[in-house]
């Protein structure tokens, strides 16, 4: 075999492993760890009759790891060196070294907890810190303490400080292999490419084909869409080079292709995901092109389903990725990013555990037994709202049981223990477990698995795993549309013309197939066991009754995603969790209000030259289903919430009493009535008083006269028993009339100066009426209307023929306050403003009289105004027809 780096301290590692069970193995990418360790463990005797497991944090770098063990050995896969990964084994009986990914381990560990028949567990690539990888961890050594103290562990990283894994395994020994790497000149930007990605890798290629004489070029993009366009912006390099992908969606042998010389000799331009960072070893590679950029695995903030979201890498994976065009000579590396962008980016990539869903961890630990979930010995504890926010879901989902008054809650239930026969999210789980329990199994396995794969839509296709900008309204999708046209594919045999006429993605397609048989697989492994059998041998099952099943069985997995259209704008859904989400014209629950929400996302603008995308703050459902508000009543009655609220409605200017039936922020029934007279709705009635203003609820004018009328009173009589109608003591007056009312018409009927008026105390009225009169009689029989206002003495007026025989003018408050008149001539227009009536009649009226005498010839002026007969009163004008 060829000599690679790790060689020399194997002996190290396997005494290591052999004295004290447990080691820490440093070496940086390339130096033949993942090859050649497991190997020497064998060798060494130390899994004794039984397997070695080798974790990968992926399936890609599990099977060309197991390939090029086995062909160290000169064997083929599948003999003593093996690998498990999902949808795939090449193992047999003779297997002594198994290649799996971390969720391969962790549901080995749920259904052999003791791993009878494995020796050791290598843990592979540990820098990249999956939570599934630090829960391993802790189990591991949890195991090793208690039932396995036999067990060997080997922890293997490429860059992480090796000190704190160390020390977690009770200060185990630590073996560390320098490597070997030869000079790369780094190259930046001198400033931001603003250009398309797929401009910037053309451009960039075809500079280091210029400057290196021979070798191969390899590529870092972020995902699988990137890499298409990319191999289509290359298209024209000419027969020299071959551009070929390397990303985990591949077949083996497509990926073998892309990691070996090519076979016509030509130089290769590697278009490859974050795998080629340090899982997988590629000879001949003399420079490297980083767009700085990769998909990181997290989950959905809305769903909590693992997704990819496109993120800036961290400066170590850049400086790994930088170290590929190293390895055989000196080499480049071109970033296409500028220097000071790559000193402002994290030093290294945040562990999984601190920025994703919990929920499958969780459930894990519930099987486990370990029902103080916070106190587990994790390798680095998650944050408490995570850890909290799972354990709440787990139990919406009837996974495990809820915490209630005396009793901490938290054990496995009997579903969650049939959710974790089904290597998918516990949402996924829940909603083939009810589709079991429905008779429609094969059809919600479908569903799950098109939930968790991606869309399989041709048009969704521009936005690799839904990042970027996003789809636009109508690529919202309906759960049930998404089974039947897989359903269509199906009946062709996923004919690929048919699939593509069919505006589906012959990949993704596939992708859900593989998951969909697994779990179909499962459930009928089950349903044999306990000798039940649906589907076989049935008729044809009713379509409604299917998709009704389906419906409910998505309700129960995304119980928290109740959402319902609203009525004036169906375009916007409110989301029973809070807040609102745009949902498309053509998404599901068109016809219904009532909708689960299963998947969304945040709205982005397009980031510069492919780039991270800018938040716009709007959510955007992507895929939903249809619901009926009965199923709510049905499922969970005791998430429901009745409750009534008074309001004042601006339409009928009245209180009304809405009568509402909620599931979270989501109203399901409502009625609204008249509400009854109540102190509450009093007091609506009197803030809509005030904001429409008491003034319009009288006669124009009459409220504030007679407001004025009690504090000239007042002034008069400060120990009089009559409240200060201002300010606070005018709202509680106020208050007081509308006791028992619920809406203007009441008000308005009576008037509201008179129901103030009538709400004073008998005394205080009676002194209103003595003191501030509302009007008075003339000589003649005319009645004034006496006014009042704040700042000025009371007044009257009317023609001065009128007040003909008045000999002194009239005044109020107990005859102490003189009114002021305001004579008008026959026109109506003021003549004379006077509160001294008698001095008007000796000093005034004289002249007055001789100047309306000339412009008024037909009435009389006799010349003593004060002893003068008085006109009678005209009778009221009659109504026109």
């Amino acid at each position: 075999m060829k000599p690679l780096p790790i060689d020399p301290v194997l002996p190290e590692v396997v005494a290591a492993l052999r004295e004290r069970g447990a080691v820490v193995v440093e070496a940086p990418p390339g130096a033949g760890k993942t090859t050649r360790v497991p190997g020497a463990l064998l060798d060494a005797g130390l899994a004794g009759a039984g397997e070695i497991l080798v974790v990968e944090p992926r399936r890609l770098p599990a099977r060309l790891a197991a390939e090029r063990v086995a062909g160290e050995r000169g064997e083929e896969v599948g003999q003593s060196v093996g690998y498990s990964v999902r949808f795939e084994e090449r193992a047999g009986p003779a297997t002594r070294i198994r290649f799996v990914t971390e969720g391969i381990l962790l549901r080995r560990l749920l259904a052999e907890p003791g791993l009878r028949g494995v020796g050791a567990v290598v843990l592979d690539e540990f820098h990249e810190r999956h939570v599934t990888s630090d829960l391993a961890l802790a189990l591991l050594k949890s195991l090793r303490a208690g039932a396995r103290p036999d067990l060997g562990l080997c922890v293997m990283s490429a860059t992480l400080d090796a000190e704190p894994v160390r020390a977690f395994l009770d200060d185990c020994p630590r073996v560390r292999s320098e490597g070997r790497a030869f000079e790369v000149a780094i190259d930046h930007l001198d400033e931001p490419d603003a250009r398309p990605l797929p401009a910037q890798i053309a451009a960039a290629v075809r500079n280091a084909l210029r400057g290196q004489a021979d070798g191969d070029v390899l590529v870092f993009l972020p995902g699988a869409g990137e890499i298409r366009r990319a191999g289509e912006a290359l298209a024209g390099l000419g027969d020299r080079s071959a551009v070929v992908p390397l990303h985990g969606e591949m077949s083996l042998a497509d990926q073998n292709r892309a990691v070996r010389p090519d076979s016509d000799g030509r130089r290769k331009i590697i278009l490859a995901t974050n795998v080629a960072e340090t899982s997988v070893t590629i000879d001949g590679v003399v420079a490297v092109i980083d767009a700085g950029l990769a998909r990181i695995a997290t989950s959905s903030p809305w769903s909590g389903l693992p997704t990819l979201a496109l993120s800036r890498i961290s400066q170590s994976s850049a400086i790994q990725r930088a170290g590929r065009a190293g390895r055989t000579r000196p080499g480049h590396a071109y970033r296409l990013y500028t220097r000071h962008d790559f000193e402002q980016r994290r030093r290294h990539d945040l562990p999984e555990v601190a920025r994703t869903d919990l929920c499958e961890a969780v459930l894990a630990l519930a099987a486990f037994g370990v029902e103080d979930r916070a106190a587990f010995p994790w390798f680095e504890a998650p944050p408490a709202p995570a850890l909290v926010a799972a354990e709440e879901l787990l139990a919406r989902l009837g996974a495990i049981q809820p915490a209630r008054a005396g009793a901490p809650g938290g054990r496995l239930t009997e579903l969650g223990r049939r959710m974790l026969r089904f290597p998918v999210h516990p949402r996924l789980a829940r909603l083939v477990c009810e589709g079991e329990q429905r008779g429609v199994a094969e059809e919600a396995c479908l569903a799950a698995a098109l939930i968790a794969e991606r869309d399989i839509r041709e048009r969704s296709r521009a936005w690799f795993g839904g990042a970027g900008a996003g789809p636009g309204h109508d690529a919202a999708a309906d759960l049930l549309e998404l089974c039947d046209l897989f359903q269509q594919a199906a009946t062709a045999r996923f004919a690929r013309d048919r699939v593509r006429s069919l505006g589906l993605d012959a990949r993704a397609v596939e992708m859900v197939d593989k998951a969909r048989r697994q779990l179909v697989g499962i459930a009928r492994a089950d349903r044999r066991r306990a000798d039940r059998s649906h589907g076989q041998g049935q008729s044809a099952p009713d379509v409604a009754r299917v998709e009704r099943a389906l419906q409910i069985a998505a309700l129960t997995g995304f119980p928290d995603r109740v959402a319902r259209r609203r009525p004036d704008k169906p375009e916007v859904a409110i989301l029973s969790a809070g807040g609102a989400a745009e949902i498309g014209p053509r998404a599901a629950g068109n016809e219904l209000n009532l909708l689960v929400a299963i998947d969304a996302e945040e709205r982005q603008q397009p980031g510069p030259g492919g780039g991270p995308g800018r938040p716009t703050g709007k959510i955007a459902i992507r895929l939903a289903a249809g619901i009926e508000a009965e199923w709510l009543l049905d499922l969970y009655a005791d998430a429901l919430q009745e409750s009534q609220e008074l309001a004042w409605n601006p339409s009928t200017l009245r209180v009304e009493r809405a009568s509402r039936l909620n599931y979270g922020a989501v109203v399901l029934d409502e009625s609204v009535a008249p509400a009854p007279p109540s102190p509450e709705a009093a007091r609506l009635l009197v803030d809509a008083a005030f904001a429409y203003g008491l003034e319009r609820l009288d006669e124009p004018g009459v409220l504030a006269n007679q407001l004025a009328r009690i504090a000239f009173v007042r002034r008069l009589r400060p120990d009089a028993p009559l409240p200060a109608l201002e300010g606070p003591t005018l709202r509680d007056a106020v208050a007081a009339a509308c006791a028992g009312m619920i809406g203007f018409a009441e008000l308005r009927g009576e008037g509201l100066a008179a129901i103030l008026t009538r709400a004073l105390p008998p005394e205080a009225e009676q002194l209103l009426r003595a003191l501030a009169p509302p009007s008075l009689t003339l000589p003649g029989g005319r009645r004034l209307p006496i006014h009042y206002e704040p700042d000025r003495p009371p007044w009257i007026e009317s023609r001065l023929q009128d007040f003909f025989g008045m000999a002194k003018g009239p005044a109020v408050g107990g005859g102490r306050v003189l009114l002021t008149i305001h004579l008008l001539a026959p026109n109506g227009r003021p003549v004379q403003v006077t509160s001294d009536l008698e001095s008007f009649w000796q000093k005034h009226y004289p002249a007055l009289r001789r100047e309306l005498g000339r412009r008024y010839p037909r009435h009389a002026w006799p010349e003593d105004g004060k002893t003068a007969q008085p006109p009678p009163p005209k009778p009221p004008r009659a109504r026109e027809r």
